[in-house]
């Protein structure tokens, strides 16, 4: 890990209510949803309407937001950064810290004519703990790891059986990644089945599981980070308060407007998240740099959500690209669970 990681890391720890704040960019889809996963090519070009991004593309697009250096965490698939990382040695001359999706389980297999997602989440990893570090299984004798950050995540369903098959994954991930030297941070997704819940009772179910697994967990082999879903104030700062020493963080989630992107930052870093992992709705912003700025500003309290918006269109047109949405509709709140703030 980058020294500029670990040290905001640390400064959160000892100051909780401090600005410090940690950003990310998560450019691991390809890990979820296949061909599909670069994002279509915007803006359109003659010939290549509505057609997706190739994979190089894409490579170039993670090549651009590290070298801008904003954010402080790039996590990818393990292909992309054996590519990038490995072989390229793009972090070499970077203070953004490498990280890599370290498995896979069946809830996010997203590809085209797929039911997996219905199913109870059933842990897997393509890759091994070798090749994320090294870009092989081989190393050469002498060899230093490349990256030793990684994302691992997992969904809880209320099922005995799944849900015992998925913490098990988890317990021996981390025999082998304390073995290692390895690091993780903890993505920790709500229910993807109906799983005998209500909408009321999941924001619950996903804090109490958290506090439960952690438990079992030495200091030594926790997660650096957490990764979940928003639910709201009251459910971030009740995790928030039962352990200040954990640092929290959110997930994007999907795309909807520029301010629904912004608010949730804004929200979520209010209400004690310190960390934030974006993927879909930087990946398809219309200038994914300039996109990634407004976050930084926002986090380091020099813009609101809403100034974000304006001056995100400001710069767009400045660019001369053209805006997803006309400006006063990318101001409107669509993501359910930051529609409190509008009330």
């Amino acid at each position: 890990m980058k020294q500029r990681l670990l040290e905001k890391l640390a400064r959160i720890r000892a100051n909780p209510a401090g600005r410090d704040f940690l950003l990310a960019d998560a450019k691991d889809p390809d890990m979820a949803f296949g061909i599909l996963s670069p994002g279509r090519v915007y803006p359109p070009l003659p010939g290549r309407d509505g057609v997706y991004r190739t994979l190089g593309e894409f490579h170039d697009q993670i090549r651009r937001i590290v070298r801008q250096g904003l954010v402080d965490l790039m996590l990818t698939s393990v292909a992309t950064m054996s590519a990038l990382g490995h072989r390229e040695r793009l972090f070499d001359s970077s203070d953004v810290t490498p990280a890599v999706r370290i498995n896979d389980s069946s809830d996010i297999w997203c590809v085209r004519g797929g039911s997996y997602r219905r199913c109870l989440s059933l842990p897997f990893a393509s890759a091994y703990l070798e090749e994320a570090r090294f870009g092989t299984l081989a190393p050469r004798s002498g060899a230093r790891p490349l990256v030793d950050l990684g994302l691992y995540s997992i969904t809880l369903n209320n099922d005995p059986h799944a849900d015992r098959e998925t913490l098990a994954a988890l317990k021996g991930f981390r025999a082998e990644a304390q073995r290692h030297g390895f690091h993780y941070f903890l993505e920790v997704f709500a229910p993807n089945t109906a799983a005998g819940l209500s909408p009321e009772q999941v924001p619950a179910f996903v804090n109490d599981h958290i506090a439960r697994l952690l438990a079992g967990v030495p200091v030594e082999g926790r997660p650096l980070f957490l990764k979940l879903p928003y639910f709201g104030p009251q459910w971030m700062e009740e995790l928030v308060a039962y352990d200040p020493t954990q640092v929290i963080g959110v997930l994007g989630g999907i795309s909807g407007t520029t301010y629904d992107a912004f608010k949730l930052l804004a929200e979520a870093q209010r209400h004690g998240a310190r960390a934030a992992i974006f993927g879909r709705k930087i990946k398809d912003a219309e200038e994914p740099l300039t996109f990634i700025a407004m976050l930084r500003r926002i986090v380091d309290g020099e813009l609101s959500p809403e100034e974000a918006v304006d001056a995100y269109h400001g710069e767009l047109q400045k660019l001369g690209i053209p805006p997803h949405r006309r400006q006063n509709d990318d101001r409107q709140l669509t993501t359910p669970e930051l529609q409190y703030a509008a009330r």
